[in-house]
This record gives structure tokens, sequence and C-alpha cells, in this order.
């Protein structure tokens, strides 16, 4: 059984999104703005954690931003443009971290 989903392992709903993280072994960190009337959100997404674990590090980041966000998908949003401040907090974690897009 998932500690997280309280599923079966082979159903688990909660690692399949960071399953294709395990893959390229790294964290991606983008901004996007297409979509939301103007307005840029910092997307971070491939995070190796569970669905509880990754809420928490969606507060803590941002808290450390001081901008409102959510966790959607399995992927972190943060409001406005934190790029540079998201990837030198990660990477001061232990991950391998990579900014992509422009």
């Amino acid at each position: 059984m998932c500690p997280d989903c309280d599923q079966p392992v082979p159903e688990c709903v909660c690692r399949a999104t960071s399953g294709a993280s395990e893959s390229t072994g790294s964290i991606r960190v983008r901004r996007e703005s297409k979509g939301r009337k103007g307005k840029v959100v910092t997307l971070v997404s491939g995070v190796p954690l569970g669905s509880v674990e990754l809420g928490d590090l969606a507060r803590e980041l941002k808290n450390r931003c001081g901008a409102g966000g959510t966790v959607r998908d399995g992927i972190i949003e943060i409001q406005g443009d934190h790029r540079d401040k998201i990837v030198a907090d990660l990477q001061g974690r232990g991950w391998q971290v990579k900014r992509s897009g422009g």
C-alpha cells in the first residue's frame, strides 16, 4: 500500500506524477504566462516527492518568495517570476535543478 494515497502500489496515483522526474533525474523550473491573461507564474515540475511532501514544499517556496501559489497535477505553481530564488533554494536542498524555457 502507498503511504500517501492509500492505494495498492501498482495503482498508486501520487507516484505517477513524480515518476517522470526519476527518469530525467532533475527538477525543471520554468516561467509561463500563456493562458493566464498575461500573468506570469513559475512552474516547478519533476519533484520526486509524494503529494503530502509536495504540498509542504510548495508552502515553503511560497513563503520564501512572498507569493501565492498552488499544486496542480504534481506541478508547483508560484505566482510571479521567482525562478532564481526557487532554483537556489532547491539546489540548497541537494537536488539537481535545471531552468527550462526562456
